[in-house]
């Protein structure tokens, strides 16, 4: 196997490099954003640009990055555009910039949407390019490029500037394109298109010349596309070289077949096209995929294609085939030629007279049709409509081989795609892992095609959707994998022994060699299948490594995935292993496979199992692990081996490698797509559309929905009356009673619930309908009361919802989809909590399944549910993070049986004290059965005979006291808040009575619940018990939801309702499992609602791989898709966690995104951070030693100077009085993350005086948290890099809620375009840190007033560090000066000898400790810097020598500066210090 080339990364352009450019140069004089006078438009530009720039460099992706980050598509190309100008470099140039825009991920449609007039000419033009001949005007690179944006365009239709124009292309008339005879077929087998037909031929006619030729251009277009590739296709050599500019032509032709045939709305009519034209007939046959070198993406591609011409759907209506259905079209494929032949052709009378099962393989199609001539194949082809009909006495101008071709590939069986799937190994192997067009290196620039499946919005089926995902998920845990493997095998440095053997010159923690491998168990296979049911072998390892290492070894547990890998290294020992060298060729690797543990043996041979027992202690190193190889994969090999004589695979592993559990669930997941292919998965109906991307997008909305509900309790939502009237604005609303004491929460509401359907109605009645459609009924109703005690007291929310908030709880309540955007602060959270509480109210029988990405999401929600009224023997809490809960209680399944038993125990003493208050003889508490019978007989008798006696007796009035006086259980109760009854009202001591009651009843009603508890003993089926009927509300992750699922459709867990929170952060095929948990009931879905919350605007789910992030928009959530879809949204519009001014800096991407009053009012929002004159500010940083940003592994940045420059802001806000704890440091990048943290190590470490920074992380890990203060470090110099992802940027700007400190190079970021929002607020304030260094914390001063102390401007970090140094030198002078005179204090002052002796000790060792870490902090030298800041003058006061100070630091002559910074660059720690991790982009 050939190891593959190593792809070369681009490399961004430097500012430098950028200014320098000729691009930049004109870029300033004609349309850069910040140049106020600009030169008037001048085609030449275009011209000089398109030959020099990009031609010239063939097309160089750094010249168009340039070019695009300089705003040339949006400020100079389409503004000017117009039929006039176009010429073929002003079309070529923008579609450039849209293919650019595509590969940087970045909006591309925007600046046409806004100008759309010329878009339509524009349009027309790119198709007649398209179609040039290859030696005119446009070169084959040209037309390449031409190719891409028509994908692109094909790929963007939610665009509808995009899709009117693409709609001509590939709608019913493009079946002009077809030869006559097998249009007439077609439009004969569906009646209904003849009149369609008809109809078209109809308007052509009336049509003008003019325009009815640029119609007949258009709907030809596809079909002359194809005969175009074809002309190209067969101008490759077999042999000889090849231009790559038709290669790479052929490989995009391919991709954007694939990208037609893969959406329903392109494929409905190009699919017949497509197979008339029989192009993948001519590709299979090309000369092309005989090039082992340059068409191995080709023939990938092709794979692709012809499994997506033969998708098992109807293209018409777009229904999903059966294998039954799909086996009727190969039967009537196959006699309609067995019929032909039996009429037309005598020679081929056996094969008409055979059953179909005996003709239908390749071998006896080739045997039967490959002797007749190339004219009767060409006949037999015409019959069946598939060329046309061949004219007497002339023979065919077509290939005998392409001929043969058409007839058997047309004609063969097909292996149905489920069965291709169940036969299909899970774990992938060294042909997968280190196939560069499959799983690209981390390098992927998005130059190339990819033979890979994409996410865009729309699939063709179920099964269309699921496989996608399992391949796009297979292929990025595949990558993953490679990245451990090439870790772990590299540090295990196989060389080649002396004799030829494998000799490890290192050790990997977590790879070990294998002392021996036995296959033990080849199970026979299941009827109908040719692969073992299992097989099972033994690996025995050598465990003489450290303790720990060994534990996690003996750790592992039943279904780990392991892999096995044989190596056998070329290299002699000692060869130096070099990391940027083809990693296969250097260790010698020939085979990877994966196998899932079993466990480990005990001294017997026999596995040990996982459970309370304690493990058995082994002796020796040796352990031996069982594990299940893959059944597909083993029989593969068997079959390679025996057929082709090759190696048994098996014999020659030498290395085994476990992976970190918590990335190793690949298998799993992988495994439940597979079974929900394999099974009939019952989507509801009213979702099934909307997942496929079809159909009207609002039609699961509530108010679509047929079974709306009319009358809601909204319980506590509303906090009064006057809440709820601002929460319905233009809503009429009617109270049902008058009195506005009684007008006080909860409130039922009757909505007016109209369906859809219905005739029209007359205008007179329009009026009266709209004044209808908005009246709320609302009745005010009282909670029954719930028993004496204050417990009993129902918990209630206080939360005063927006009226956005509440049209999300309404909508949740409602059945159907409800989807709510929640912007930073918008209180997502509590809108979730509501609507859940609301739910478990409103349908006590229901259950709700809980879905988060994170456990830290899950544990915040269910903190928060706890703190409503919901009975906590409801909750349920799946997966390991519940033992994070901020909570006493533990919500695990297990901790729910011991709550339930330990309330079971609660409840019984309980009955027993009140069968002792009834005077009751005998055990009526032993059980839960005995307390049931006590109830019946002796509670409910005395209950009911108390009614019989006090309830009013028709005339006569009933008399309060009898109230109390025949209350049965006045003992029982004497432990409640005395006295019970009250005695004013009849009405409301009989209300208290029966909340007595309900209390007694209460306790019965749970015991009858426990009763199972009592029946099951092991604690295993209590908690499936729990699991499937007690808890009504259950909570997990989406990775446990996959991981489980199997389990819990076992054990018939069944839910009505799904809330996702974070659903914008879980993969698509994460967010679509748990829809899938349960069994349909009746052949359909239980599921009622499903309630999506999350923020698209935000960091989406996090991919590894960038190939798969960018091509296949792996990236993109569910949630996303649905918004892109156009599926309604409710936009949460007021947020109460950032002062206003904060908010300002990333509001512009929401919708009407305002403040909630307390942001303007509450003091800690308006009054000013203390020591700072701004609340947000962007700091300038420019080179440190003339190094920015540095790069010592892939993606791997790191920038000291903004380090050391943030570290110093840390310590300056530390000494003035802020509590490290709320600041948190944040980057963009992991490199400065580590380096950050070392640096902190070095400068703060323990330090009393300033402390630990509450986090120091990346932007993409801090999602979903805040903190007062947030230091922000950008670190790149030299590109954007991924904050030009707007959604990052938004992430960036919203973690702070009261001060904001970005570190960055201005130059660089104020010139992006998609930041400019944000950049033009932080670069209209000073780009020089302010501070105000004698100004206490905290301070009274306003925000946005005047300081009354002086400020400082900090003009770079050497300057911020010497001023911090000298700000802690006379603090901690100042602290000395104080400890003594502590310590002077006459006797008589202080009470206790001990006490001053104590505080003299703690003084001491505080002080020690600050003057060890003073050590750290960057001192300037002796001789460059003035006595006056190395030690202040003892009679100067404190605010005196900070200003000497700061000023010294600031106007000191430059000798003293440079001094400074050599001690900084000194002390500093540099990158490469810093912790080495691995490469991540976040």
């Amino acid at each position: 196997m050939a190891a593959p080339a190593q792809p070369k990364k681009i490399v961004a352009p430097t500012v430098s490099q950028i200014n320098a450019e000729f691009v930049t140069q004109l870029a300033c004089k004609y349309w850069a954003p910040h140049i106020k006078k600009k030169s008037p438009f001048d085609i030449k530009v275009i011209e000089e640009i398109y030959e020099k720039e990009i031609v010239k460099s063939r097309f160089a992706i750094r010249k168009i990055m340039l070019l695009e980050f300089s705003q040339y598509l949006e400020n100079y190309l389409w503004m000017n555009y117009s039929p006039e100008v176009s010429s073929k470099a002003y079309l070529m140039s923008i579609c450039c910039m849209v293919n650019e825009k595509f590969r940087e991920n970045v909006p591309a449609w925007e600046t046409f949407k806004k100008k759309p007039d010329h878009f339509p000419f524009f349009f027309k033009r790119i198709l007649k390019a398209a179609l040039a001949e290859n030696d005119g005007e446009f070169s084959l690179h040209e037309q390449t490029v031409l190719l891409l944006f028509l994908d692109h365009c094909f790929n963007s239709l939610e665009v509808d500037l995009i899709r009117s124009q693409v709609q001509q292309l590939i709608s019913l008339p493009m079946w002009m394109g077809l030869q006559p005879a097998r249009l007439e077929l077609e439009l004969k087998k569906t009646p209904k298109l003849r009149k369609f037909w008809n109809l078209i031929k109809k308007n052509d006619e009336k049509m003008d010349p003019e325009a009815r030729e640029q119609a007949y251009q258009e709907r030809r277009f596809l079909s002359q596309l194809i005969q175009k590739f074809i002309s190209v296709l067969k101008s490759v050599p077999l042999s000889e070289p090849v231009t790559m500019d038709k290669v790479h032509y052929c490989e995009r032709f391919i991709e954007l077949m694939i990208d037609l045939e893969a959406l329903l709305p392109t494929r409905r009519w190009f699919n017949t096209i497509l197979d008339d034209s029989h192009l993948l007939v001519h590709c299979y046959l090309s000369n092309l995929v005989h090039r082992e070198e340059d068409g191995h993406l080709f023939s990938q591609l092709l794979d692709m294609l012809k499994f997506y011409t033969g998708f098992e759907i109807n293209d018409q209506t777009g229904n999903a085939l059966t294998e039954n259905e799909m086996t009727t079209i190969h039967y009537d494929r196959i006699t309609s030629l067995q019929r032909a032949a039996f009429a037309h052709f005598p020679e081929l009378y056996d094969f008409a007279l055979s059953n179909v099962a005996e003709v239908d393989t390749r071998e006896s199609l080739v045997k039967f049709f490959g002797p007749l001539s190339s004219n009767t194949l060409h006949q037999v082809a015409s019959y069946l409509c598939l060329l046309p009909t061949l004219p007497k006495n002339e023979d065919t101008t077509f290939d005998k081989k392409f001929l043969l071709e058409l007839l058997v590939s047309r004609h063969e069986r097909r292996i149905s795609q489920i069965q291709q799937l169940n036969q299909m190994p899970l774990y992938p192997t060294e042909k997968i892992i280190w196939d560069e067009n499959i799983v690209p290196t981390e390098y992927y620039s998005g130059e190339g095609c990819l033979a890979l499946p994409k996410l865009n919005l729309q699939f063709l089926t179920l099964h269309d959707y699921l496989l996608r995902n399992f391949n796009l998920f297979r292929l990025e845990s595949t990558y993953e994998i490679r990245q451990d493997i090439e870790d772990s095998v590299s540090r295990m440095k196989p060389w080649q022994s002396e004799y030829g053997g494998v000799v490890f010159g290192g050790w990997a923690r977590m790879a070990q060699p294998i002392v021996a491998f036995t296959v033990v168990e080849v199970a026979k296979p299941n009827i109908g299948e040719n692969w073992p049911t299992r097989v099972r072998a033994d690996v025995t390892i050598n465990l003489n490594v450290r303790d720990h290492i060994k534990d996690e070894w003996e750790g592992l547990r039943k279904h780990d995935v392991c892999f096995l890998i044989t190596v056998r290294p070329t290299k002699p020992y000692g060869t130096k292993f070099d990391r940027r060298r083809p990693f296969i060729e250097q260790v010698g690797l020939v085979y990877v496979r994966g196998c899932e543990i079993q466990g480990m043996l005990d001294d017997k041979g026999r596995v040990i199992e996982d459970g309370p027992e304690p493990r058995p202690n082994l002796r020796g190193e040796s352990r031996t692990f069982r594990v299940f190889l893959d059944p597909n994969q083993y029989q593969q090999d068997m079959t390679n081996t025996i057929q082709n004589g090759a190696e048994d695979v098996y014999e020659t592993f030498n290395i085994i490698m476990r992976r970190k559990p918590k990335e190793n669930n690949f298998k799993a997941v992988l495994e439940t797509i597979r079974n929900l292919m394999n099974t009939d998965c019952v989507v509801p109906d009213w979702l099934h559309d909307i997942i496929l991307g079809y159909g009207d997008p609002s039609s699961a909305h509530y108010s679509k929905m047929p079974n709306q509900i009319a009358t809601l309790d909204f319980n506590d939502t509303f906090l009064s009356i006057e809440h709820l009237k601002a929460s319905f604005p233009g809503h009429n609303v009617k109270v049902t009673v008058d009195d506005p004491t009684l007008q006080i929460p909860p409130f039922r509401i009757t909505f007016p619930v109209r369906s859809g359907k219905g005739k029209k109605r007359k205008d007179a009645d329009e009026d009266e309908d709209t004044e209808e459609a908005k009246t709320l009924i609302v009745e005010p109703h009282v909670i029954p009361n719930r028993g004496p005690y204050p417990y009993n007291q129902p918990k209630r929310n206080t939360i005063q919802f927006t009226h956005t908030q509440i049209e999300a709880i309404r909508a949740g309540m409602q059945p159907g989809l409800t989807m709510v955007v929640g912007p930073p602060g918008t209180g997502k959270t509590d809108v979730a909590v509501q609507i859940i509480s609301n739910i478990y109210h409103n349908f006590p029988e229901q259950r709700t399944l809980i879905v988060t990405h994170s456990n830290q999401a899950l544990n915040q929600l269910f903190e928060k549910i706890m703190a409503l009224d919901i009975d906590e023997r409801h909750l349920l809490r799946l997966g390991h993070g519940e033992e994070e809960l901020e909570t006493e209680k533990d919500f695990s399944r297990y901790g729910r049986v011991n709550y339930v038993l330990a309330r079971r125990i609660e409840l019984l003493e309980e009955v027993k004290r009140l069968q002792k208050s009834l005077g009751v003889p005998g055990d009526a508490s032993y059980t839960c059965e005995t307390a049931g019978y006590f109830f019946l007989y002796q509670v409910m008798s005395r209950w009911e005979e108390y009614i019989s006696k006090v309830k009013n007796k028709g005339s006569t009035l009933p008399d309060v006291t009898e109230i109390s006086t025949f209350f049965p259980f006045h003992e029982y109760f004497a432990n409640a808040p005395q006295p019970i009854f009250k005695g004013r009202s009849y009405e409301e001591d009989m209300e208290i009575a029966e909340g007595c009651f309900r209390h007694i009843k209460k306790i019965f009603t749970q015991l009858e619940e426990f009763r199972a508890s009592e029946l099951l003993r092991s604690g295993l089926d209590r908690s499936k018990y729990l699991l499937v009927k007690e808890a009504k509300i259950i909570a997990m992750t989406c990775t446990h939801a996959a991981l489980k699922r199997h389990d819990l459709v076992k054990l018939g867990f069944k839910y009505d309702n799904i809330l996702m929170e974070e659903a914008a952060q879980i993969l698509e095929i994460e967010t679509f499992i748990p829809l899938l948990l349960q069994n349909p009931q009746d052949g359909f879905s239980r599921l009622k609602r499903w309630i999506m919350i999350g923020d698209h605007h935000q960091l989406p789910p996090v991919i590894k791989n960038m190939a798969f992030q960018k091509y296949s928009n792996m990236e993109q959530s569910l949630f996303t898709r649905f918004v892109r879809v156009g599926v309604p949204t409710v936009d949460l519009d007021a947020q109460g966690r950032a002062r206003a001014s904060l908010c300002n800096l990333y509001n512009w991407r929401y919708k009407n995104l305002g403040n909630l009053p307390h942001v303007q009012l509450l003091p800690e929002f308006s009054t000013a951070n203390a020591g700072l004159l701004y609340d947000f500010q962007l700091i300038n940083v420019e080179d440190f030693q003339g190094v920015g940003e540095s790069e010592p592994n892939p993606y791997f940045y790191q920038n000291l100077g903004e380090a050391e420059y943030v570290v110093a802001l840390f310590m300056y806000m530390c000494l003035l009085g802020y509590p490290a704890d709320r600041i948190s440091i944040l980057t963009t990048y992991n490199g400065q993350k580590h380096l950050i943290r070392d640096i902190i190590n070095r400068r703060c470490g323990n330090n009393p005086l300033i402390g630990r920074p509450n986090k120091v992380t990346t932007v993409d890990r801090f999602q979903g948290q805040q903190n007062d203060y947030i230091l922000l470090s950008l670190v790149r110099t030299r590109a954007v890099g991924h904050l030009r992802d707007v959604r990052r940027l938004v992430v960036a700007m919203s973690r702070a809620r009261l001060g904001l400190y970005i570190f960055a190079r201005v130059s660089l970021f104020q010139n992006c375009f998609e930041l400019t929002p944000a950049f033009s607020q932080l670069t209209a304030r000073p780009l020089h840190l302010h501070i105000i260094p004698t100004e206490p914390f905290p301070t009274t001063r306003k925000n946005g007033e005047r300081p009354s102390h002086e400020v400082q401007i900090i003009k770079n970090m050497p300057q911020m560090a010497n001023f911090v140094y000298n700000m802690y030198m006379h603090l901690i002078q100042t602290t000395h000066h104080y400890h003594q005179t502590f310590l002077q204090l006459p006797p008589a002052m202080v009470e206790e000898g001990e006490e001053v002796q104590n505080q003299e000790t703690e003084l001491e060792a505080e002080e020690e400790a600050m003057l060890i870490q003073a050590d750290d902090i960057p001192s300037p030298p002796d001789d460059s810097c003035s006595q006056e800041t190395l030690a202040p003058q003892s009679d100067t006061t404190p605010n005196q020598t900070e200003t000497t100070a700061s000023q010294t630091g600031a106007d000191s002559n430059p000798e003293a500066l440079t001094a400074s910074c050599e001690v900084i660059a000194s002390e500093a720690v540099t990158p490469q210090d810093a912790t080495s991790a691995p490469a991540e982009t976040n």
